[in-house]
C-alpha cells in the first residue's frame, strides 16, 4: 500500500512530502485513513531526537482520528468506514504476561505508532486491531485526537492509582496535558487545584474546572497548601522544587509524574519519609483503559481545546508548538 506523508530526514529537520510503501496488510491489522491527527509535544521531542531513539526518515503523528479503510483476514468487530482512533501504540506482542493481563502498554515489544513504521502525519496509518479504538459518536472527531495520547496520559493514573471523587488533587501545569487533566478530574468529582508559573492563566484554569489556583513561583503560596493533597499530577517536562510538592501532599499522598523530565530528579528523603508518601509515574494506557476514557469523555463532554491546521501547514504548526504558543493542543486536518 503506497502512502504519502510528511517526514523529516534529520533531527529538527523540516517536514517534507514523503512517499512510502506499507507492504502487505497483516491478518490482525487495520489500515486507517487519516482525517485528523493531533500534534503532541512527544512528536516534537521525537522530531528533534530529544530522547535519542528517533529513526529517520521520521513521520510524526500518534493521535489519529480516521476511518477504517482495510482489514486483515482475522480482524473482527470493525467495519469499513467506521470512525476510529489510534494513539501512541500501534501494536504489542499479545502473548506476554502484561498483554494477557490487560496491561498491553507495558509490553516490552510495544510498537510506537511513530516507529511502526510511520505515524499519522500521512494519508493512512496501519495498526494491530486491538490498538484501534472506536470513537463514540458523541465526540467531535475534529477535537478528539489528543485524547488518544494526552488524554489517556492523564486519565490512566486516575484508574491505576484509584483516585476517588472524594480526593483533593493538584495539577501542575496548565498546558496540553494539564488542561485535560483539570477537565477529567472535575468531571470525576475531585476537588481540583491548578498550579502554574503564569498567574494570567488563573481565569482559564477556573473556566476549565479548577476550584483553586496556586502560582508555582510563589513560595509563600505553595507553603499555604502544605498537607493538602491526596494526589498531585505533574504534567510539565521541566525540573521543579519537588520537595515543595511533597510537602503539599497529605500523609500517604502520591506525586504522579507524567511529563517527561529528562534531567535527574532530586528530592529530600524526609519530605517523602514523613507521611509515607510516594512518587510514581505512568505511561499512556492499555486499550481497555483508553476505551473507558473515551466512554467517560463522551458521557461528560470532556474534550481538549484545540487549534486546527491544514496538513499543508504542518511546519507552521510544529514551529508554533515549539514556541509554546499553541493553546492547548494542535490538530492537523485533511
Amino acid at each position: 500500500m503506497i502512502t504519502k506523508g510528511f517526514a523529516a530526514t534529520e533531527a529538527g529537520g523540516v517536514l517534507k512530502p514523503f512517499e512510502y510503501d506499507l507492504g502487505p496488510l497483516g491478518e490482525r491489522q487495520l489500515d486507517v485513513k487519516v482525517d485528523y491527527c493531533g500534534i503532541c509535544q512527544s512528536d516534537l521531542s521525537m522530531l528533534d531526537n530529544h530522547w535519542g531513539i528517533t529513526q529517520y526518515p521520521f513521520v510524526p503523528g500518534h493521535e489519529v482520528i480516521g476511518t477504517v479503510e482495510a482489514m486483515g483476514s482475522h480482524v473482527k468487530g470493525f467495519s469499513p468506514g467506521q470512525r476510529v482512533g489510534i494513539g501512541w501504540s500501534s501494536g504489542s506482542c499479545s502473548t506476554c504476561e502484561w498483554c494477557l493481563t490487560g496491561n498491553q502498554n507495558l509490553c516490552a515489544s510495544n510498537v510506537p505508532t511513530v516507529m511502526g513504521p510511520y505515524g499519522g502525519f500521512s494519508d493512512r496509518v496501519r495498526a494491530e486491531a486491538e490498538w484501534v479504538l472506536p470513537i463514540p459518536t458523541a465526540l467531535d472527531p475534529a477535537s478528539a485526537g489528543p485524547l488518544l495520547c494526552g488524554g489517556i496520559t492523564v486519565f490512566s493514573p486516575m484508574l491505576e492509582f484509584n483516585i476517588k471523587p472524594v480526593h483533593r488533587v493538584g495539577v501542575i501545569g496548565i498546558g496540553g496535558l494539564g488542561h485535560m487533566a483539570i477537565r477529567f478530574l472535575r468531571a470525576w468529582g475531585c476537588e481540583v487545584t491548578a498550579f502554574s508559573h503564569d498567574p494570567a492563566k488563573e481565569a482559564e484554569a477556573r473556566n476549565m474546572g479548577a476550584h483553586h489556583f496556586v502560582s508555582s513561583t510563589d513560595s509563600e503560596g505553595l507553603a499555604t497548601v502544605a498537607n493538602s493533597f491526596d494526589f498531585i499530577l505533574c504534567t510539565v517536562n521541566v525540573p521543579l522544587d519537588w520537595n515543595a510538592y511533597l510537602v503539599a501532599l497529605r500523609p500517604k499522598g502520591t506525586l504522579i509524574l507524567v511529563g517527561v523530565v529528562v534531567e535527574p530528579i532530586q528530592f529530600g528523603m524526609f519530605p517523602l519519609l514523613m507521611g509515607r508518601k510516594s512518587i510514581v509515574s505512568s505511561l499512556i494506557g492499555s486499550p481497555p483503559a483508553m476505551a473507558t476514557m473515551l466512554d467517560f469523555a463522551a458521557r461528560h463532554g470532556v474534550l481538549p481545546t484545540v487549534e486546527t491546521f491544514k496538513f499543508s501547514q504542518v511546519n507552521d504548526a510544529i514551529e508554533k508548538l515549539r514556541q509554546g504558543k499553541v493553546r492547548y493542543r494542535g490538530v492537523l486536518r485533511h
